[in-house]
């Protein structure tokens, strides 16, 4: 479990493939304190950490043809600096939301406009799945809160700290982001999905 707080970014250094896997070679300051077997966000997804060189500041994960499926996982490309989170401690504060690491959906960056300070990103995706005005969401691991909600369309506020310490600053319009709902959210819709008309 995280919190969408962003700890570091790592740059990917190596992908290789094997069968329908892909294996993610990463680099980061924070590498040297991984453990193998350790849950780490990798942009908002759940990844086990498959192989440590605290020397060079590298670690692996591999990503399998489901989450590659369901995540933009397979758009990574070398030099792609990637949101990295640790899993939450449970006697530390929840600065964020809940955010589980499991992606619902891929979305498309439509418009970023700039706000005297801020910046207003707009994302459509092709998800049953609601947002509303005020709750929170997952946009490649970072915990924010929706400010426009349409069907099938968000759009979130980035502050000057969340913009320079998150690739938020290298999404375009047209940039792919994993995104997870709110975990709340999605229980109630399913509540009212199977029991509503009760």
């Amino acid at each position: 479990m995280f919190t969408g707080i962003v700890e570091e970014i790592a740059q990917i250094t190596d992908i290789t493939g094997e069968e329908a896997n892909l294996t993610f070679t990463l680099k980061c300051p924070l590498a040297a304190t991984f453990k193998i077997d350790q849950s780490i966000a990798h942009n908002g997804c759940c990844l086990t950490v498959i192989a440590v060189d605290a020397k060079l500041e590298t670690y692996q994960v591999t990503a399998i043809q489901e989450t590659l499926k369901k995540t933009n996982l397979g758009n990574w490309a070398k030099g792609d600096l990637i949101n990295l989170e640790r899993s939450m401690l449970h006697n530390g504060r929840l600065d964020g939301h809940i955010v589980q690491g499991h992606v619902d959906a891929i979305a498309i960056c439509s418009e970023i406009q700039y706000q005297s300070g801020s910046w207003k990103y707009t994302f459509t995706h092709s998800s049953d799945q609601l947002t509303v005005e005020k709750g929170s969401i997952a946009v490649n691991g970072v915990s924010l809160t929706v400010v426009d909600s349409k069907p099938k369309e968000f759009s979130v506020c980035i502050i000057p700290y969340t913009y320079a310490h998150t690739n938020f600053n290298a999404l375009k319009p047209g940039s792919v982001v994993n995104i997870e709902f709110d975990i709340l959210g999605k229980y109630v819709q399913q509540y009212i999905k199977a029991y509503g008309n009760q």
